[in-house]
């Protein structure tokens, strides 16, 4: 017999990782709000989706392990070989399992400054050092980017759109950027906000299908609005595929998810409607915010469907947003990702963005 005095410990690196934080959707005294601060899609979802996912009655049977369908699909639609394309639980998931298979103890992860809060914490999660780079302009300073590789650089993480930013860099600067990393880094391209571009980042799936070393990561949480639904997915050369079909889970993506993903990708006009709505407000809300320019108030340029406003100062942001917490909306304050003066505002239906405008507007006068 011996006794016990210490209970189970996690790893180090474990209890280095910050807990992601999900965009709110209540005031501080309980009151529910409409969240634009998830980058949802304020049109919801296609009908045909929705309709599937509840016609989806195999509740007791396991969904298909490798979503041959829905891969199938996704194929046909963006000309990838379906063998080079792995389905996730969001791409969350993917994310995490690039880390996971290709970076570890002792290696170091790259990725922006400003980047998207999962990077981090796929890279501490197994026992690597996350690596940030300092931006320019709110976006990826790809100089710095290749300055900042050394031989223990495993993997670099970089959004195209950005999140939380908007920043997008043009087609020859990934390139650019690819084609100065080392052979054996893996290259993750985040395009969860692809659809949101004119040419749907179609160069960046083009630059996985010819390289051996990039992986492109895409979610059907974005513009097709199946968030709570979780389906990603990624493509690359079929090593980098192989590798991550080793490890992620063996039912990972639910049956009504994989039904409901399928319609969506084949109601395409719900996409093209989305994307111009998006952009014809999105335009209408800069405009605004932008006009206010004389009180110290800026956007930075998006091209996604959020729009990152900047304020004189980290009180005035907070002031901003507690107004729009009053006006009935929840929009992102991230302090912790160095961005304290600014609100993250996803773009929602045009009376939203007229409320918060008129928000933002009152507490400035304040």
């Amino acid at each position: 017999m011996f006794e016990m005095t210490e209970i189970p410990q996690p790893k180090p690196y474990i209890l280095d990782i910050a807990p992601y934080v999900p965009g709110v959707a209540k005031a501080a005294d309980g009151r529910a709000l409409t969240k634009l601060s998830a980058n949802e899609n304020p049109l919801g979802c296609s009908e045909a989706a929705l309709a599937a996912m509840m016609q989806n009655r195999e509740a007791a049977r396991y969904p298909d392990p490798d979503s041959i369908a829905l891969r199938t699909a996704l194929g046909e639609l963006h000309g990838i070989d379906p063998a080079q394309i792995v389905c996730g639980t969001g791409s969350d998931e993917l994310l995490n399992l690039a880390a996971q298979a290709f970076a570890g103890a002792g290696d170091e992860v790259l990725m922006p400054q400003y980047s998207f809060a999962v990077y981090p914490i796929a890279t501490r999660r197994v026992g690597a050092t996350p690596v940030e780079v300092p931006a320019s302009d709110y976006g990826a300073d790809i100089d710095a980017m290749l300055a900042a590789v050394t031989e223990k650089t495993r993997v670099v993480f970089i959004a195209n759109p950005n999140n939380p930013t908007g920043t997008y860099l043009p087609h020859t600067e990934i390139a650019r950027l690819h084609a100065g990393l080392p052979r054996d880094v893996l290259f993750v391209l985040d395009q969860a906000y692809a659809e949101y571009l004119d040419d749907e980042g179609a160069p960046g799936l083009a630059l996985a299908a010819k390289t051996e070393n990039v992986l492109v990561t895409r979610t059907f949480s974005k513009i097709y609005g199946l968030a709570s639904a979780r389906v990603g997915w990624a493509t690359g050369a079929p090593h980098l595929i192989d590798a991550l079909n080793r490890i992620r889970g063996p039912f990972n993506v639910t049956g009504a998810a994989q039904a409901g993903a399928l319609a969506a990708l084949g109601d395409q006009d719900f996409v093209r409607r989305s994307r111009e709505e998006n952009a014809r407000i999105r335009h209408s809300f800069v405009t605004r915010i932008e006009a206010l320019g004389n009180r110290g108030v800026s956007t930075v340029p998006s091209e996604a469907n959020f729009v990152l406003v900047l304020f004189p100062d980290q009180p005035t942001a907070e002031r901003a947003r507690d107004a729009i917490a009053g006006a009935g909306y929840a929009v992102r304050h991230l302090p912790g990702q160095g961005l304290g003066q600014a609100l993250r505002i996803t773009i929602g239906r045009e009376d939203d963005m007229d409320r918060v405008g008129d928000a933002i507007e009152g507490a400035l006068a304040a």
